[in-house]
């Protein structure tokens, strides 16, 4: 009995082997270290792809009408990148050779959440997705122009009891069209009351969705956020935790876990740079405008690389554009980075051909500088934070984000493959536009958009990412 039940098992596994053999998919990664962050997967495996979805990993070789030969490389969930600025066909070639599949925009997010998906209905380089933003809407109700943040009266004005009913009626209307998530800049809109948030945080509290803020800075900026969140019952994303945080980074962190065991729906994000970036125009940098010469030095205005005083602040501030912030450090930066709650996002920002450096760099250099060369994160860790996180912080309102961040059988072929012996970012304040070196391949829904390390022409497979 023990012989025929051997000489079965083995005959299965035969017939298992023959038909993977038989089998000719679309495309097929052959010979690749695979790490999958949420079965623990960390080996050499093939996989077959057919159509835009992952139809075998097996340890047996595999037989593909295309080969990508990924020995000696590690094969990756392609990168969900949470907070993303810009969305346009330049901001996604950035990105994907970056190892960035999925691009969203859920912070500022839009007013108009069907016009924005049908501006991308041509089809786009990677995936895309957007949130209903409380501060375009907060704009579009109280007629402010500005072109990207508030600059007049949807940063600085009250609103009124029939605005604020306004702008949770627009809010509703979103989340109803299928925006991602909720958007919301406390920094941005100083005007808005706590009675006018925690409107908002009742919407996202009625469906489900989580709200995506930019604090005020610091430990009480993040008091008020977590104070609105749990009044509202609404699930809670703090953005750029580093940048909100600066110095206070640690005991922010420390808050963060303990309402996360208290029962609160509060996650977070990092990305690996000492500067930020925003409008000079906006609220944000209000606080400038009355500073000592040596604040407003923190200040650099990108397109020329000087360093900013008191009159040419005013200067730019009115002619707008985007300033850098150096306003953090290194050590800060690595807590944030390390730490096991926080999602890596890039807050990618490009204008006009000026941008930050994290819009081409954020994934590559977390895996060059953080993992390999200072070893303060495992490979598994980070591309946890880069994958699996994300997509479960997104997936209870978006049913297609269970099929991204995984390398499983079913799941999306949204893959990047990269060489974890080179990768490493190369843009800098000065060169933003410079791609990291090491991304190898980028596949989006089974169809190679990074080839050897160079963008793929004529390709757009990338697909809307919408609740449904």
């Amino acid at each position: 009995m023990r012989v025929l039940t051997r000489a079965l098992t083995l005959g299965i596994v035969v017939a298992l082997t023959t038909l993977l053999h038989a089998q000719a998919f679309d495309l097929v990664i052959a010979g690749g270290r695979i790490i999958d962050p949420e079965s623990g997967l960390d080996d050499i495996r093939n996989i077959g792809i057919r159509g835009r979805t992952i139809d075998a990993i097996s340890a047996a070789p595999l037989t593909g009408r295309t080969t990508i030969d990924a020995s000696g490389l590690v094969v990756s969930p392609g990168f969900i990148d949470i907070h993303a600025h810009g969305q346009t066909a330049e901001t996604y070639r950035y990105q994907a050779r970056d190892g960035v599949t999925t691009a969203l925009e859920l912070e500022v997010g839009t007013a108009d959440i069907e016009r924005w998906y049908a501006d991308r209905k041509s089809g786009q380089l990677i995936n895309f997705g957007v949130s209903i933003g409380h501060i375009p809407v907060r704009m579009a109700v109280m007629g402010d122009r500005g072109p990207f943040l508030p600059t007049g009266p949807g940063a600085h004005k009250a609103a009124s009891p029939a605005d604020i009913k306004e702008m949770v009626r627009r809010l509703e209307e979103g989340i109803r069209q299928g925006a991602v998530s909720i958007g919301a800049g406390f920094a941005y809109t100083p005007a808005s009351t706590p009675e006018e948030l925690l409107e908002v945080f009742r919407v996202a509290g009625r469906h489900g969705t989580s709200v995506h803020v930019h604090i005020r800075r610091g430990v009480a900026g993040l008091k008020d956020a977590l104070d609105i969140a749990g009044q509202a019952k609404a699930p809670l994303h703090v953005v750029h935790i580093n940048s909100a945080g600066t110095t206070a980074t640690p005991e922010m962190l420390g808050m963060i876990a303990d309402a996360r065991k208290q029962g609160l729906d509060v996650t977070t994000e990092a990305y690996p740079y000492t500067a930020g970036m925003t409008e000079i125009q906006s609220a944000n940098l209000d606080e400038y405008e009355k500073a000592s010469a040596d604040r407003v030095a923190q200040l650099e205005w990108p397109r020329t690389g000087e360093r900013l005083t008191p009159e040419s602040f005013q200067k730019f501030r009115k002619t707008g554009g985007p300033v850098v912030l150096h306003t953090n450090t290194e050590e800060m930066v690595t807590a944030a980075i390390v730490s096991p709650l926080t999602i890596i996002a890039s807050d990618s920002y490009w204008e006009n051909g000026t941008g930050h450096p994290r819009t081409t760099g954020t994934f590559a250099k977390v895996l060059g500088r953080y993992v390999r060369e200072r070893k303060a994160l495992s490979l598994m860790d980070a591309i946890r934070k880069m994958t699996l996180m994300p997509a479960r912080r997104l997936e209870t309102r978006v049913a297609a984000m269970r099929a991204k961040g995984r390398l499983s059988v079913g799941a999306d072929a949204d893959i990047t493959i990269f060489d974890a012996a080179r990768v490493i970012d190369r843009s800098t304040y000065r060169e933003p536009g410079l791609p990291p070196d090491g991304i190898r391949h980028v596949i989006v829904n089974g169809v190679p958009v990074v080839a050897n390390g160079q963008l793929v022409s004529g390709v757009t497979p990338g697909l809307a990412v919408r609740a449904k």
